[in-house]
């Protein structure tokens, strides 16, 4: 086992090296002088090359990229451009926002789209489960901007029971504070809806196929109930799939849920990320991108070692 682990840390070096050097490329190839965001727009020539100096955008591409892998390394993704403070502080203030976000998404998720499938198997054939798979066909179609849209409009213009949007002003710790629960509730119920619909579909399919292998019949056989052998039997064998819909989904949501974090003007990764790139900070974009592929690296090892669990065959 931890020889696995370590092997796959191992191969995840290469892998963000890859996504760095992308980045890193895209971003200096758009068009436009980032000495002018540092500067000012009507800052005269003189100004921009002092400017280009103080940051480096003046030594060839080769330089500054070398002096980029080298601040990686290290782990300084720079400072950022428009706000002049680190940009690890920004993506790691944004991504403890995002967390929170994407726990209470994911948990709503996995009990809705669980239950769903589960009702959806153990009557198959039935209008139950048609009505299931209409359910969870409509949370996968419907767009998430416009969701996220109608719950406002209901629970917040017409009911007034939720804040329309904001992050809320919860418990502190240190510097950072918490969400406030009331804020959490739409934006999780949002990022959870279309989520739950791919749930349910996959844990259906997951329950009808081991269902029909040999030790299922014989459980039935011996005179154990349909629901019975469905909870001690099949869901146990079925969870491979469904821990991983669950566990990429929970990778990319901790990469920034972007159209929702900016529908409920929520502080997270992905609206840090979307403010960068209008404003042209640079730094900020590289930075964020790099952990979102790091995160979701390391989200993914978590989910192969969770197999050797789940399946102990596995770990032969």
């Amino acid at each position: 086992m931890i020889a696995l682990i370590v092997r796959r840390l191992l191969w995840m070096v290469p892998a963000v090296w890859a996504a760095a050097t992308l980045v890193w490329i895209f971003m200096f190839l758009i068009p436009g002088d980032p000495a002018r965001i540092l500067a000012g727009q009507r800052a005269d020539e003189e100004v921009l090359e002092r400017v280009r100096a103080e940051w480096g955008l003046d030594r060839p591409p080769a330089v500054r990229y070398g002096l980029f892998l080298w601040k990686l390394v290290h782990l300084d993704f720079g400072t950022s451009y428009v706000y002049r403070v680190p940009v690890s502080e920004m993506i790691f203030r944004g991504l403890f926002h995002t967390f929170f976000l994407a726990v209470a998404a994911t948990a709503l998720a996995l009990l809705v789209g669980l239950s769903l499938g589960m009702l959806s198997a153990a009557r198959g054939g039935t209008w139950i489960d048609g009505a299931a798979l209409a359910l969870s066909t409509a949370s996968i179609s419907l767009p998430t901007f416009w969701v996220g849209m109608m719950l406002i409009l209901v629970f917040s213009s017409w009911l007034g029971w939720l804040p329309v949007s904001g992050y809320g002003d919860g418990p502190g710790i240190g510097s950072l504070r918490l969400p406030g629960l009331a804020h959490l509730v739409l934006p999780s119920i949002t990022l959870a809806f279309s989520s739950s619909g791919f749930l349910a579909r996959v844990t259906r399919a997951s329950l009808l196929e081991e269902s029909t292998q040999e030790y299922v019949r014989a459980a039935r056989a011996r005179g154990l109930s349909a629901p019975a052998a469905l909870a001690r039997h099949v869901l146990p064998n079925s969870l491979l799939p469904i821990v991983t819909m669950a566990g990429m989904n929970f990778g990319s949501l901790l990469g920034g849920a972007i159209v929702t974090e900016i529908v409920f003007n929520w502080p997270g990764v992905g609206t840090v990320i979307y403010h960068a790139l209008h404003s042209r900070d640079l730094p900020v974009v590289e930075g964020g991108a790099i952990a979102m592929t790091a995160i979701f690296l390391l989200v993914n090892l978590a989910v192969d070692i969770s197999y050797t669990v789940l399946d102990p065959r596995i770990r032969r």
